[in-house]
């Protein structure tokens, strides 16, 4: 295989053809989701009182709920895990996600092993749990704030780091139903959904797979006035390597340069209506998780405006 190629295509060539038939099924993706409402598993973060997890994910349905994030449980408590497992299925509640927050890029060699580590632990939990993903952010180069902006989080080198760091997790855990995924970041890659499938091409694992955060990717005022196209773009480009996606909206506080503010979905201005419509519509129904709000009183009020827009579209929670 000549330098650069992937199963004896050039980069370019493979990219090409990828794109191509992702955007082909992201079309009939739409068609689809005109003809059916489809359904969509919301969930959100649930006080899990006690220690007993079918009372866990009877209280996920209880709020009209059909994903959950997953409990923190220890990988070699095996017991636990499969009485976890059992219990959401019991409940047709899928566990989404495990969240692996911390920066693979640190500047630290010590603490990016125990990052990578720690990730590698989460997509293990996930794969043992039945969870549809493990989900980081690819880090960040700033040594002050493990998420924060750095003029080489968008370079080469940033991206072959991810690379790496990727297949290093996703080897190690060699899993056959959980993937793992990078969140996107409006100041690290993956920032688009251009240098997402230009990261799923150059991992070249089928546990790696897309976590969906669309305000995440809006980092400017054309996409923040065109979160219509950027979700169309995401779902078609990304649609069949979705495992999950966070729920949130986004304000514009008025300053003198820009400033975009996480807020109660239906408070902002996402279009939940075409995000609804497009994920109703892909197979596996990957789940759609609230998140980053105060208080459950904001969860239960996001949560309700998603269902009411659902219910506008024709899109199911039950």
């Amino acid at each position: 295989m000549e330098k650069g190629t992937v199963n004896g295509l050039s980069r370019r060539g493979f990219l090409a053809g990828a794109a191509g038939g992702a955007l082909a099924a992201g079309l009939m993706a739409r068609r689809a989701a005109a003809a059916d409402g489809g359904m969509v598993r919301l969930g959100a973060p649930v006080p899990l009182e006690g220690e007993d997890p079918a009372a866990w994910a009877k209280a996920h349905r209880a709020l009209g709920y059909r994903a959950a994030y997953c409990p923190d449980i220890p990988l070699k408590d095996t017991d636990r895990l499969r009485a976890v497992e059992k219990a959401f299925a019991a409940e047709d509640v899928v566990l989404a996600e495990v969240g692996r927050w911390c920066n693979l890029m640190d500047a630290d060699p010590e603490a990016r092993k125990k990052n990578l580590e720690r990730v590698t632990e989460g997509l293990a939990l996930a794969e043992a749990v039945g969870a549809r993903c493990c989900v980081d952010i690819a880090g960040s180069f700033n040594k002050e704030s493990w998420f924060g902006p750095h003029p080489d989080n968008l370079s080469p080198a940033f991206f072959d780091a991810a690379v790496e760091n990727a297949r290093k997790i996703i080897d190690a855990v060699k899993p056959s139903r959980a993937k793992f995924a990078y969140e996107m970041m409006g100041w690290a890659l993956p920032d688009s959904a251009d240098s997402y499938l230009a990261l799923i091409k150059a991992v070249d694992r089928p546990g790696f797979g897309v976590h969906l955060d669309p305000c995440n990717a809006v980092n400017s005022p054309a996409r923040y006035y065109g979160n219509t196209a950027l979700l169309n773009e995401c779902f078609d480009k990304l649609g069949a390597w979705i495992a999950s996606c966070h729920a949130k909206d986004l304000t514009w506080d008025v300053e003198m340069n820009i400033h975009f503010r996480e807020v109660v979905p239906g408070t902002g201005t996402l279009d939940y209506a075409t995000f609804l419509r497009r994920l109703a519509a892909l197979p596996g129904q990957p789940p759609l998780m609230i998140e980053h709000l105060a208080s459950q009183e904001e969860y239960l009020a996001g949560a309700k405006h998603i269902f009411g827009v659902g219910a506008g579209i024709g899109v199911r929670f039950e």
